[in-house]
């Protein structure tokens, strides 16, 4: 029997989950007990979490219950009825909106403890923090911010040019930036207009910027490969705006190709020159960079033989030359190029560099012998396969680095499991009004 689709049933409808109901209809009132890890105000009403933002621990408010949000709901505030102590006014026209910065409205003393609390407690519920010494927290200053990625999406004849919209997928069109170096801020107008010009309607690409020591490098990340007309405009500007280095990338993770290099695009680290990769990871500021080699070269001192795990393109490695003879371990092979091209500066052994997945094969306590200390400054997941390792082994001394307290403490567990002491901590800020942090540590055997 033929007939098509005639009798083929249709699939229902799908239907939205339905939005569960509030506790309450209309204002209540609450009172923040505490800033959470994301920056909100917390509170209870009804038996039900809420999260209220731009607000302090002890401001007294009326608020609606407004979207769900994971184990609670976020609240919109109606009335302020008391302010507690330890308020700033926000720096920037777009906090509140802007997604990049959630505590902008504390005032420093407030801020710096809040921060420090964060890490304080991720250590506490580790067990880590009895006899642990905590020192005080390395600040990058506003301006200081020398790397960001924005997000530029033509809708008609407009080009938008920022970051999303906190909790949510809207964009924002960046008019100031307080946390970013000027340099960086400056190419955000002559961005907009250049690429109002370039992409077609409905076309995002992320924009990566970069300070290096010689002048700043734009990356345009999924942008459809240039033609010779494009090319010519982006080589413009690249000339008119003084960059040092222009390239764009297919997409993330893709091959960077080059488009303008007047300049090579050079960071120091040490004493040594290095010209990492386009979109190369570089730490954000140079006052967290300068805490962090303190650090290493702080855990390290008198060791003749250091390993340097998760070397990136030298922050540490070089550094840590200038006294000690050093391994430099590093899975990617775009920083493992630089990496080899700074170590041909230094005498010959003085640094030794082998590309290796750590995650996969990390070094076994056998090859750590004969290294008096070491150094690791893994990514945001951190190293779980390389402190079981680790804790297996007989090195003095281990300087841990981490850009998330929670990883940090899972692997520092492992260590102190191990037999190791964790001396001290230090946290490092370098993504000034947000919650994330980072951290330098001293275990010794």
């Amino acid at each position: 029997m033929s007939g098509g689709n005639r009798h083929k049933r249709r699939p229902p409808p799908r239907r939205e989950p339905e939005r569960p109901e509030p506790p309450v209809r209309g204002p209540v009132e609450v009172t923040v007990e505490r800033v959470g890890a994301k920056g909100d105000g917390l509170a209870s009403s009804h038996g039900a979490r809420l999260y209220v933002p731009q607000s302090l621990a002890g401001d007294r408010l009326m608020v609606n219950f407004g979207q769900p949000r994971a184990d609670g709901w976020e609240a919109e505030p109606v009335t302020l009825l008391h302010e507690a102590p330890g308020r700033a006014e926000p720096p920037c026209v777009h906090f509140g909106v802007c997604g990049g910065c959630a505590v902008q409205h504390m005032d420093d003393a407030t801020y710096v403890a809040w921060k420090t609390d964060l890490l304080v407690q991720t250590l506490a519920r580790a067990g880590l923090m009895e006899g642990v010494a905590l020192r005080p927290m390395a600040r990058t200053p506003p301006g200081g911010r020398r790397r960001a990625t924005m997000l530029a999406t033509k809708r008609g004849r407009r080009l938008w040019l920022g970051y999303n919209e906190r909790a949510s997928h809207r964009q924002i069109d960046v008019a100031m930036c307080p946390i970013l170096a000027p340099a960086l801020v400056a190419l955000v107008a002559p961005l907009r207009a250049l690429l109002a010009d370039l992409l077609a309607d409905g076309r995002q690409v992320d924009v990566a910027l970069t300070l290096f020591e010689d002048g700043p490098e734009v990356l345009l990340i999924g942008l459809p490969e240039p033609k010779l007309p494009q090319l010519e405009i982006l080589a413009a500007f690249a000339e008119a705006n003084d960059l040092a280095r222009l390239s764009w990338s297919a997409a993330p993770g893709k091959p960077a190709e080059p488009i303008a290099r007047r300049r090579p695009g050079m960071v120091t680290f040490g004493s040594v020159p290095v010209v990492p990769a386009p979109g190369a990871f570089l730490q954000a500021s140079r006052e967290g960079e300068a805490a962090l080699v303190e650090a290493a070269l702080e855990g390290t001192a008198g060791a003749a033989t250091v390993a340097d795990l998760f070397a990136g393109s030298g922050t540490l490695t070089f550094p840590l030359a200038e006294r000690s003879k050093v391994l430099a371990v590093e899975g990617d092979a775009e920083p493992v190029a630089a990496l080899e091209a700074g170590a041909r500066r230094l005498p010959a052994g003085q640094v030794r560099v082998q590309r290796r997945d750590l995650f996969r094969d990390p070094l076994t306590a056998d090859e750590l012998k004969g290294f008096q200390a070491l150094v690791f400054d893994p990514p945001r997941a951190g190293a779980a396969a390389q402190a079981q390792e680790l804790a297996r082994s007989a090195v003095p001394a281990i300087v841990a680095v981490s850009c998330n307290p929670a990883s940090f403490a899972r692997d520092a567990r492992t260590l102190v499991d191990g037999g190791y002491r964790l001396e001290w901590v230090r946290p490092v800020d370098q993504f000034l009004w947000s919650p994330h942090l980072e951290l330098a540590a001293l275990f010794r055997r």
